[in-house]
């Protein structure tokens, strides 16, 4: 697995992430990447300065900044490792990079105990999705799914209520109340949830629009239901 960029190498190393090398381009200074190499050095792992044109390389085109991490591929956790937490995450086809990142993003942000992905019809965690969590993979627990409808259906038998996200929803997402153990599903970008994730939920929850677009990018509409789940579960329900 590769991390490219200053950020997503530092949160990696701050996070005990395995490591089997770390790149920097000959000639890059400065105080964070010092930071780096010192971290590096700390946790013994070997630091290899090599031309830029060799990081270009290793990062594909990517955005690297002269610092390029890599590692073992992420490893994912099962469902039984994050049932108990008090909120779940649950991707139905989300396949842009940069939105799967950001929705990781948001959801470690506002305090998710994980984020589901099936195995089919998702984008995979790569360096693209790396950077765009900005260190957030790092954290979040993350789990491949064979089929969602029946890992939806086994969240309910641990006392979870579904809430889909979706445009076709009849409950605004303020009036929900947040107060039992709750997975949040968000749909594909373009077409929402599919039709059979849809029927599972207990709640579809829509967010009113106040112009004439009729919905929000799948990572924006994380972002403004995640935190309305932590305002109210922080404030009591209010």
């Amino acid at each position: 697995m590769i991390r490219s960029g200053i950020h997503p190498v530092l949160e990696a190393l701050r996070a005990g992430s395995p490591l089997d090398r770390v790149v920097v381009a000959r000639g890059a200074g400065g105080a964070r990447i010092q930071e780096i190499v010192d971290a590096c050095r700390e946790a013994k792992i070997p630091v290899r300065f090599e031309p830029r044109e060799a990081l270009d390389r290793l990062a594909k085109g990517s955005v690297h900044q002269g610092v390029v991490a890599i590692g073992a591929e992420r490893a994912y956790q099962s469902l039984d490792d994050i049932l108990g937490m008090d909120m779940l995450v649950l991707l139905d086809g989300v396949e842009d990079p940069h939105n799967l990142g950001a929705i990781a993003r948001s959801a470690h942000a506002a305090g998710a105990g994980g984020l589901v992905l099936p195995e089919r019809r998702a984008a995979s965690v790569t360096d693209t999705v790396t950077k765009s969590a900005a260190g957030a993979l790092e954290y979040l627990p993350l789990v491949r799914v064979k089929n969602l409808g029946n890992t939806i259906e086994a969240l309910k038998q641990a006392d979870y209520w579904i809430y889909g996200v979706d445009e076709r929803g009849t409950v605004d997402h303020w009036d929900a109340d947040w107060q039992q153990p709750s997975a949040i599903v968000l749909g594909a970008e373009g077409h929402g949830l599919h039709r059979l994730v849809r029927e599972k939920c207990d709640y579809l929850l829509r967010i009113p629009m106040a112009g004439q677009v009729a919905s929000l990018n799948v990572s924006v509409a994380a972002g403004v239901v995640l935190f309305d789940w932590r305002r109210k579960r922080a404030g009591g329900g209010k």
